[in-house]
């Protein structure tokens, strides 16, 4: 892991990115040939500034693209390389005895650190991107082990000994990163070869030998230690701050050139693996599920599947083939190069010949029951009509494929009585709050849902009331109604709302959604329940 010194780095955000990969440049360039041969020459040596006859000479001894440049021609490609971060000029001092040899010696070249990277890189591309790199599974119980016997020490009286843990965890880091990238490796092979769509029958034999037994094993043992190793880590990982620490206590390695606030200048140092906290996250989630996301013995697990699945579909391909195989490759070749050489007129027979292709010819499909097409209109100019699928591609009116499956609503369907029953809840706590706040409503502040459903029964007991004409004194006209006992209720909640219309009352009802005056009504709230004879028994609180 790249542990940056603390303050702002000088290669932080776009700007030391694209410096960065600008290195990459001589590797898509034209002279690309000449300028990997260059640098070939300067990752054969360590610590060596080189100069131009040294290089050219070099280049002669090597052969191959190199070995023909000139000093001249030999200087611009170093001047690229230097100015793409690949090389760097020297700061050597230069002992010349001659003009002569001062003028060959003076610009001299060494290699820079991010040039030998991807040389490195580069070379191990070219000589074995093509080929299958076969699984270290041995590494795998190695690192059961390690983790095991070092869980062991760290958790024995008196812990482990810096120098013992330190060879530990670096030996476990190197056999675990090494598994790793055979695993990424392997598979990314397996998935160039499973894309081919031209597999004869022994290659598809030898494939096929491939996954059911080389894969096979390969899951079968991961699968296998995945447990024991996350066992182990979650037994070491309480003690991991510390061992880490002692560690660094015993031997600080470059963290020492890091600046503390002393006015040095910043180096970035990249630490051994293993000597970081996220070192070991990675390591944990490689075989348990940290983040949510799956672990990598579940993408093994699924990549797996994929490439069976690949197999089967090959299979089924080769099936259908007439000759036993797929590939008509060769076929398809030496079609292409009849029609390059045949005459126009013999280039429609072959094409009748090898794909049915006759002359244009009209159908008898009737266009749309609003179009009115006179017959004198030529097909060319005419409207277009829908062509059904199995008619234009097989030549057959005849419906193909099953009937679709009925689409499955159960998941919608459980959701809907989810709501229902939360909608349910919702409302017999309501109707339980109103009970309990019967006859002292200037006291409480009801709930927004408890309110919805007074005004719910105080609407209904009002549209149920009966209204009399109040009697005025003798001789003189009635003045107004008055509104008899108006009850509403709801069996399934056992709730029952009484309205009565009293002169001079005031009733306030305090909520969450503000306050309700209800002039010159009293409003009662009792329990529904149900009697031995299954008749409705009120009580009023």
């Amino acid at each position: 892991m790249e542990v940056p010194a603390p303050g702002a780095s000088p290669d932080a955000g776009d700007g030391g990115a694209r410096r960065r990969l600008d290195a990459y440049a001589y590797l898509s360039a034209p002279e690309r040939l000449e300028h990997v041969a260059i640098m070939r020459v300067f990752c054969g040596t360590l610590l060596a500034d080189l100069a131009v006859p040294d290089v050219v000479a070099k280049l002669r001894e090597a052969g191959g693209p190199g070995a023909g440049l000139d000093a001249d021609t030999l200087t611009g490609r170093l001047e690229k390389l230097v100015q793409w971060g690949n090389l760097l000029r020297s700061s050597h001092t230069v002992k010349a005895t001659s003009i002569s040899e001062y003028q060959r010696s003076r610009s001299r070249y060494q290699l820079s650190k991010l040039g030998e990277r991807i040389q490195r890189d580069a070379d191990g591309v070219l000589a074995e991107a093509d080929a299958a790199r076969e699984v270290s599974n041995e590494l795998l119980a190695l690192v059961e082990r390690g983790l095991r016997e070092l869980a062991e020490l760290v958790t024995a009286p008196g812990g482990i000994e810096p120098q013992d843990g330190l060879e530990r965890v670096s030996t476990l880091f190197v056999q675990f990163t090494e598994f790793a990238d055979s695993v990424r490796d392997f598979y990314a092979y397996l998935g160039q070869v499973l894309a081919r769509y031209d597999l004869d029958s022994a290659e598809y034999q030898g494939f096929k030998e491939l996954l059911l037994d080389y894969v096979e094993a390969i899951t079968e043992d991961v699968a296998f230690r995945a447990p024991r190793i996350s066992g182990a880590l979650d037994t070491l990982w309480p003690h991991l701050p510390g061992l880490l620490a002692r560690l660094d206590a015993h031997a600080q390695g470059l963290t020492g050139l890091s600046p503390q606030g002393d006015g040095r200048p910043e180096t970035r140092i990249q630490r051994s693996r293993g000597r970081e906290l996220a070192d070991w996250e990675g390591l944990r989630g490689w075989f348990s599920d940290t983040d949510g996301h799956g672990s990598q013995v579940d993408q093994l697990r699924d990549a797996t599947l994929r490439a069976l699945q690949s197999l089967l579909a090959n299979a089924k391909r080769m099936l259908r083939s007439a000759t036993g195989e797929m590939s008509r490759r060769r076929d398809l070749l030496r079609l292409a190069r009849w029609f390059d050489e045949a005459a126009p007129q013999d280039a429609h027979d072959i094409a009748v010949a090898a794909f049915g292709l006759y002359g244009a010819r009209h159908l008898g499909i009737p266009p749309a029951t609003d179009e009115v097409v006179p017959a004198a209109t030529s097909w060319w100019t005419g409207p277009v009509v829908e062509v059904p699928v199995a008619l234009r591609e097989r030549g057959s009116r005849a419906p193909r494929g099953r009937t679709s499956s009925a689409e499955d609503h159960s998941a919608q369907k459980q959701r809907l009585r989810e709501a229902a029953r939360q909608r349910a809840a919702d409302r017999a706590a309501a109707a339980d709050e109103l009970r309990s706040a019967s006859g002292r409503f200037t006291e409480v502040r009801l709930t927004s849902a408890a309110l919805g459903l007074l005004l719910e029964l105080l609407a209904t007991a009002l549209g149920n009331a009966q209204l009399r004409r109040r009697a005025g004194p003798v001789g003189e006209r009635a003045t107004g109604f008055d509104l008899d006992a108006a009850h509403s209720e709801d069996a399934e909640l056992g709730i029952r709302l009484t309205v009565r219309r009293t002169a001079g009352t005031w009733c306030v009802l305090h909520s969450a959604d503000g306050d309700l005056l209800l002039e010159d009504l009293e409003l009662d709230i009792g329990r529904i329940s149900a009697t031995a004879d299954g008749e409705a028994e009120v009580s009023v609180s």
